[in-house]
């Protein structure tokens, strides 16, 4: 079966070159930023920790807000557009920023609450 989808991107999120989780972008959530965020990647950055709910890591990816929601759930995925952050959910969070939601994790995302701030992200799509 092939991960091949117009809809949804498979992408690894690699941290600090040992821990790799899956996240699926999905492209019906906000077909604009995802398109922007593929021809960016791959993407690296270091860690950042807002509280105990989110783990983000700013990039140079350049998009207005699009389907902007304050609400996440854990295992989402989003993008904050005024600092190019991508932004990674491991709990339940009302965010005082609006945010573009992207997409979610397909594995365990309880490995991101062991991240530390200046841990090295890499965000790339996989090549078989």
């Amino acid at each position: 079966m092939s991960n091949a989808s117009v809809s949804r991107k498979q992408l690894i999120l690699e941290i600090d070159g040992k821990r790799k989780l899956t996240c699926d972008l999905k492209r019906h959530l906000s077909p604009r930023t995802v398109g922007t965020i593929m021809r960016s990647l791959p993407l690296e950055g270091n860690s950042h920790l807002l509280g105990k709910s989110i783990v983000y890591f700013e990039t140079s990816v350049d998009s207005g807000i699009e389907r902007a929601r304050s609400e996440f759930k854990k295992g989402d995925v989003a993008f904050l557009p005024s600092t190019g952050s991508f932004c990674f959910f491991v709990g339940n969070v009302e965010s005082a920023k609006k945010m573009t939601p992207i997409g979610k994790f397909t594995d365990d995302e309880n490995v991101l609450k062991n991240v530390k701030s200046g841990d090295v992200i890499r965000l790339y799509e996989e090549t078989t």
